[in-house]
This record gives structure tokens, C-alpha cells and sequence, in this order.
């Protein structure tokens, strides 16, 4: 067993400290609001007084903040993680950020010090362990710490640092272009005069039978209790839409990021990110019941 730090403790962070925990490995945690630590610090954990001094206490440094600002202000400065890094410390970059966020992070740590491994899945999947997590690094390194990260889920080794981040932005560009083209067809049912049920019926027999099914409670309740926040998705949408500036050119993501900084406007930005489906369809009035962070 290893001696883990988790840095962020968030929707997800919190419970993936909890389920390391849980598999037996000694915890050190810091959170911005300290009093996310203290649950986790009440079961046996220890509360560092900062993330340099967490890094200093451990073995390995998990990071899951909600955005590259975020990751910035805990990895640099006086206080931060590689402040308290010591050779043979690695730091494992789960946050969905952005390609330049993790070359920032990787010039900063020694050399084979970062393993770039964001997940796909939210709060069920951590619970569950069924987590997917797209790790980018060394692959002696990978295989240092595919143990513990198979406490969390399944792990696919998708190439250097950098391609972990590469492989998140590549997932979430399904899932936010998804969704969207899930509202405009029922939009388009209803703008036709196509009932609900037999719109539903119709889309039983496309490729988005899966998710029409899955959407359907909610859409007719008007209730998105949160796993995953829609102004996180919009944020993974902007990153997605920044890192593809390069050259590639992403119309149906743009137009779905639209939807979501619509639905955002329009103050669902806490429900689930599936809330976009009430902005597309005209009804604002959905509802939400916890806020997600990863």
C-alpha cells in the first residue's frame, strides 16, 4: 500500500480519496475549504496545512481541481505541489485541463515525475471503481502505479504526457456533441407536431436510442440532479474548442458549447450538464440537487 495525497476535494476528489482509503492506502488530503477534510480526516486521513506540505508527506500527489486556474494554484508557488515534491514523488494530473496546462505542469516537476491520467465517468463511477482513466506518461511509471489506479477503474495507457488530457478532450467531445444533437431532434419532433412518445419511439431505433432512454425521466420530470455540472461541461467545451485551434475545425462541438453557455445564461449552470436538453426543448424551469466538481 502507498502513502497517497489528494489534492482537491470535490464531488469526485472526495471520493476517490474515500475509495483509496477504503482499499487500505495511508491518505493525506488538502482542500481549499478545509472543512471538505474534515470527514475524510475524522476516518483516519491526515489534513496537510497546504499542497506543498501534503507533496511532502507522500509517495504519490493526486490532483482533481475543476479547472486549469485552479490546477495552477495548487501545483505553483510557495504553497503549491512542486514546492513539496522530493525525488521520487509522482504526481498524478486527474483534473480535465487543457494540453498547455499540462506542459506547464510537466516543465515544472523533475523528469518521469507526471503521470497526465484524467477520467472519464462521474460520481456513481468513482464510487463503483468503474472509472475509465486515460493515462499519458512513462510506461514504467504507468506500470508503478497501475495498481492504484485500478482501485478507481480501468486504466488505458494512451501515450506520453499530455495524451492522457488528449484522450479527455477526445471522450467529452461525444459527450457534450451528443447531448446537444439529442435536444434538437426532439426539438424538431416537437416543432413537427410529433408527439413525445412516439418521438421517443423513433429515436429507440437510431444511434441514440442508449442515451434517449436514459434521458427520458428527466425530461419529462424537468428534474437534472447532478453528477457532472453543466458549467464544467461548458468549461471542457471551451478547452476542447482552445486546444483544437490548431488547425482542426470542430463545428458541431462549437455549436454545442453554444447550447451550453445558453443554458448556463440562463442559470442552469449547477443542474446536470444533461439540463441543456430543458434549455434546447424551451424550459428554463429545470432543477438540480447537488453541484458536481471534478
Amino acid at each position: 500500500m502507498a502513502t497517497v495525497g489528494v489534492v482537491g476535494l470535490g464531488a469526485m476528489g472526495g471520493r476517490i480519496a474515500r475509495r483509496l482509503a477504503d482499499a487500505g492506502h495511508e491518505l493525506v488530503v488538502w482542500n481549499r475549504d478545509p472543512a471538505k477534510a474534515e470527514p475524510l480526516a475524522a476516518a483516519g486521513a491526515v489534513a496537510a496545512a497546504s499542497p506543498a506540505d501534503l507533496a511532502g508527506r507522500v509517495e504519490v500527489v493526486i490532483t482533481m481541481v475543476a479547472d486549469p486556474r485552479a490546477l495552477v494554484d495548487v501545483t505553483e508557488g510557495q504553497e503549491g505541489v512542486v514546492a513539496g515534491v522530493s525525488e521520487g514523488t509522482t504526481v498524478i494530473q486527474m483534473s480535465t485541463v487543457g494540453p498547455e496546462s499540462i506542459s506547464r505542469l510537466a516543465s515544472l516537476l523533475p523528469d518521469d515525475a507526471l503521470l497526465d491520467s484524467p477520467v472519464l465517468g462521474s460520481v456513481s463511477e468513482v464510487e463503483s471503481g468503474t472509472l475509465n482513466v486515460f493515462v499519458g506518461g512513462p510506461p514504467a511509471l504507468a506500470d508503478r502505479w497501475q495498481p492504484l489506479l485500478s482501485t478507481l477503474g480501468a486504466i488505458l495507457h494512451v501515450g506520453p504526457v499530455g495524451a492522457g488530457t488528449a484522450a479527455k478532450l477526445v471522450a467529452n467531445t461525444t459527450l457534450v456533441g451528443v447531448i446537444g444533437v439529442l435536444g434538437e431532434a426532439l426539438a424538431l419532433a416537437d416543432g413537427l407536431g410529433l408527439s413525445r412518445e412516439a418521438a421517443f419511439g423513433v429515436l429507440g431505433k437510431t444511434a441514440l436510442a442508449g442515451q434517449a432512454e436514459r434521458r427520458r425521466s428527466a425530461i419529462d420530470s424537468g428534474e437534472y440532479p447532478t453528477r457532472f455540472a453543466l458549467y464544467l461541461a461548458r468549461k471542457d467545451a471551451d478547452l476542447i474548442l482552445e486546444a483544437a485551434r490548431t488547425g482542426t475545425e470542430l463545428r458541431l462541438t462549437t455549436a454545442a458549447r453554444n447550447w451550453l453557455a445558453d443554458a448556463e445564461e440562463a442559470g442552469l449552470g449547477e443542474a446536470d450538464y444533461s439540463a441543456v436538453l430543458a434549455r434546447i426543448l424551451g424550459n428554463t424551469e429545470a432543477t438540480q440537487e447537488e453541484s458536481s466538481e471534478r
